[in-house]
């Protein structure tokens, strides 16, 4: 009697380049397939508010694809360190196959999990489905981690590009029998009263297919001229793949070849292409940074910043989670990140600096609330890209490098078009004053509709004064031992 090979799916939602998957396939052995919420692992999944919508969508996409080609996807909730032995054991499974994650309570699941089931008999493997390189791949020469991104860039560089991807199996020889499994709606994964994210599906397609429909939107239209306007928040000019690298739903390594296949067509869009593999590397980098520092989601890289004097204000904190600092920038990218569940990258930095450098609130706070509304979030990207801007983390931005909200927001949204989609209420303004309400004379701002105070809040703070007390409060960091 034959015996089946387990597929646990993980943060790899997709059948094409699944290299846990195809590898179960060339067993020439059924294939039994199951996801496991396991809300007990840190980071393993993207398990924040806004993630879980995604993720129940996602898998429900996986499911389909899976029945088209003669599978079934297993849901099942719990430990995963209980559930996967206890299906091998059920089933008589002779293998049980995933792709690796990189957060540190999920290595450490993962390895006293192969321990058990290589010591049970069972053939326990895990393959690298998530990043270009494995963090150990990439070296500095004498053989430690790397700590900057551009030597780190150079030397994953240098490995080649990565092997290419394979193709999704056509068929799948599925393990007969009812091995049990719960119902997605029994999760409850999708928020219901009030549905905030009732806006989400304008914005977004969950899944494999959407995946692929949106790479190639950005590979056709807006990766010519990414270098230019990746910096842009009011136009199309990123590739909005984060929450589909998050959840696995496109590889990294098919991005990869797939990027250059498009620049080998379009010579032209060379340059753009190369602009953006460069933020896949940087993906790489906070993985290896995260892998190497376990300990980064809640300590300070740089342990100096042990010593920062953090400020406790819980109104101030409630004020910028709401779009309401009186900074119309910071205010627009968190409205943003509330009705969709995404922020522009260039807004991320600014609200992010402006939370810890004007306010002087722990990063760590904004990172928790970052990770409960994103879509994308991921352990890894986002704590290392807080810590960056606070100027604790590895290759970061120095903490005296203070984002003014007006200066950023006049840069890179001169005509006010974002500021004006996400904060309704001043878009009356000129574009002279749109990002500085305060200063408009009274009777331009009666005639725009804002009261300060009552339509639009007044400044939390004074920019200047607050770049003044943030550089003092560093001080301390920088005499601490």
């Amino acid at each position: 009697m034959p015996t089946p090979t387990i597929v646990w799916f993980r943060k790899d939602l997709r059948l094409s380049d699944n290299p846990a998957l195809h590898a179960a396939v060339a067993r020439a052995e059924p294939v039994l397939c199951l996801f496991v919420l396991d809300d007990a692992v840190d980071g393993a999944l993207p398990v924040g508010g806004a993630a879980k919508w995604w993720l129940h969508h996602s898998l429900t996409h996986l499911s389909r694809a899976l029945e088209e080609i003669g599978g079934r996807l297993i849901l099942r909730s719990g430990p995963a360190s209980k559930i996967v032995p206890d299906l091998a054991q059920e089933t008589g499974a002779g293998a049980v196959y995933w792709n690796r994650c990189y957060e540190p309570d999920a290595i450490a699941r993962d390895k006293a999990l192969k321990t058990d089931l290589n010591g049970a008999g069972v053939d326990a493997c895990s393959f690298n489905g998530s990043l270009l390189y494995e963090p150990w791949e990439v070296k500095t020469k004498a053989g430690g981690a790397f700590g900057v991104f551009t030597p780190f860039w150079k030397a994953e560089r240098a490995l080649g590009d990565p092997p290419a991807p394979v193709a999704a199996p056509k068929s799948l020889d599925t393990f007969a029998g009812d091995w049990g499994g719960e119902s997605l709606s029994d999760w409850n994964l999708l928020p219901t009263r009030p549905n905030w994210a009732k806006a989400f599906s304008d914005h977004w397609q969950p899944g494999e297919e959407g995946a692929r429909v949106r790479l190639g939107e950005f590979l056709d239209d807006v990766v010519a001229t990414y270098s230019d306007t990746r910096n842009s928040p009011a136009v199309d000019g990123t590739s909005r793949l984060s929450p589909h690298l998050a959840f696995g739903e496109l590889s990294p390594r098919e991005v990869w070849h797939l990027s250059l296949e498009e620049a080998r067509r379009s010579p032209s869009k060379e340059s753009g292409i190369w602009s953006f593999l460069r933020e896949i590397g940087w993906r790489d980098f906070n993985h290896n940074l995260l892998f190497n520092n376990p300990d980064i989601p809640a300590e300070n890289y740089n342990r100096k910043f042990d010593a920062f004097p953090w400020q406790k204000d819980d109104d101030a904190f409630d004020a910028w989670c709401r779009g309401r600092t009186g900074y119309p920038m910071v205010d627009a990218g968190m409205r943003e990140l509330w009705q969709t569940g995404f922020m522009h990258n260039r807004v991320r930095m600014v609200a992010a600096s402006f939370l810890i450098k004007h306010l002087l609130i722990d990063w760590r706070a904004g990172e928790a609330w970052f990770r409960d509304t994103l879509l994308d979030a991921d352990l890894a990207n986002n704590t290392t890209n807080w810590q960056w801007v606070a100027g604790s983390g590895a290759d970061a931005a120095p903490f005296f490098r203070i984002f003014n909200p007006i200066g950023q927001g006049e840069k890179f949204d001169p005509d006010g078009r974002y500021v004006r989609r996400w904060v309704p209420e001043i878009a009356d303004l000129p574009d002279k004053y749109l990002m500085k309400p305060w200063e408009a004379p009274e009777d331009m701002r009666r005639e725009a509709g804002i009261e300060l105070g009552e339509t639009y809040p007044r400044p939390l703070v004074d920019h200047a004064k607050a770049r003044a007390r943030a550089l003092e409060a560093y001080e301390e960091v920088k005499g601490a031992a």
